[in-house]
């Protein structure tokens, strides 16, 4: 009863955190862009993500008539339900329940994520949705490539695969010992999440709005929660990965702080650079990024030899 307690509380609290992480990202946008964001409603617009929230949910629910009907309004929540079960492997410094083997368990869930993604553009039964879909499938099926053998290289350098020794085992973070493998790190969770400059799946300028364009009311908030969850989820691997902390005493008051600058990435990256072409991403995964990853990872195995 109380890990039921405690795993519920912890998706409420993601949840809510998505929902400002929304407001934020609206507001260093403005910024980014020299104007003022949201500012209209109560004080300094925090209520905003309720408003929206309220909007979206409110709105009348419409489906395509030819649509898969089941799949179309299933995978929406799966996609939410799947980006929520990655914070199940949160390494508190005490947990109440942990994996011994979350590396791999996150391998396959954000391996699972295009699933979603891919059954919603199919089941729209939508030109438009299907193209997005298939980009979608592709893009992140070349970067879950990288991904892999990055984490394989990080599990060699740990010697473990569990979450909270490798969130405190290092005194130095790896983002300063393995700089180009960070980098790569960094190209490919922007490309697992469809974020700028890897938005191909949602091109709105050729595409209407990619795999969701006939999706609307909850079914579409559900997407957009799903989008912004495994944003913040990303952050949190991302300082699990490479920013561990020197001194496991301060783990669970520095963590979130590290997280939360590694979503603002996040948003500067959307508000600066701009779309990729999506041959050129293509190529850079395949003949430029893999190869340095296979490289790190012979260079960690044959490390790890000698020693």
């Amino acid at each position: 009863m109380m890990l039921t307690s405690l795993i519920t509380l912890t998706y409420l609290m993601v949840l809510l955190s998505m929902a400002f992480f929304t407001l934020l990202e609206r507001k260093l946008l403005g910024y980014l862009q020299l104007r003022k964001g949201p500012n209209k409603i109560s004080l300094m617009g925090l209520p905003l993500p309720f408003a929206d929230a309220i909007k979206l949910f409110c709105k009348e629910y419409s489906s395509m008539m030819k649509a898969n009907t089941m799949l179309f309004v299933t995978m929406p929540i799966f996609n939410l339900a799947m980006a929520l079960l990655l914070w199940s492997l949160y390494p508190y410094s005490s947990p109440s329940f942990f994996f011994s083997y979350g590396s791999l368990l996150f391998i396959c869930l954000s391996s699972t994520m295009v699933y979603p993604l891919m059954l919603s553009g199919w089941s729209s039964n939508s030109k438009y949705a299907l193209i997005g879909a298939i980009r979608s499938i592709a893009q992140t099926i070349s970067y879950e490539v990288n991904m892999s053998f990055i984490l394989l290289t990080l599990m060699i350098i740990f010697s473990s695969f569990n979450l909270v020794s490798m969130s405190v085992t290092h005194s130095s973070p790896l983002m300063i010992l393995l700089p180009f493998l960070f980098l790569i790190w960094v190209a490919s969770i922007l490309a697992e999440t469809n974020r700028t400059p890897f938005d191909l799946s949602e091109g709105e300028s050729e595409l209407v709005s990619g795999f969701n364009v006939e999706y609307s009311s909850n079914s579409f908030a559900f997407i957009f929660m799903a989008e912004y969850t495994n944003i913040l989820a990303m952050s949190l691997f991302s300082t699990i990965f490479f920013f561990s902390s020197p001194l496991p005493i301060f783990h669970d008051m520095v963590t979130p702080m590290k997280i939360i600058l590694v979503a603002i990435f996040f948003i500067w990256a959307r508000g600066t650079l701009p779309r990729m072409r999506y041959d050129l991403l293509m190529s850079l995964t395949w003949k430029s990024l893999l190869p340095i990853t296979i490289i790190a990872l012979m260079f960690s195995l044959s490390m790890k030899f000698f020693i």
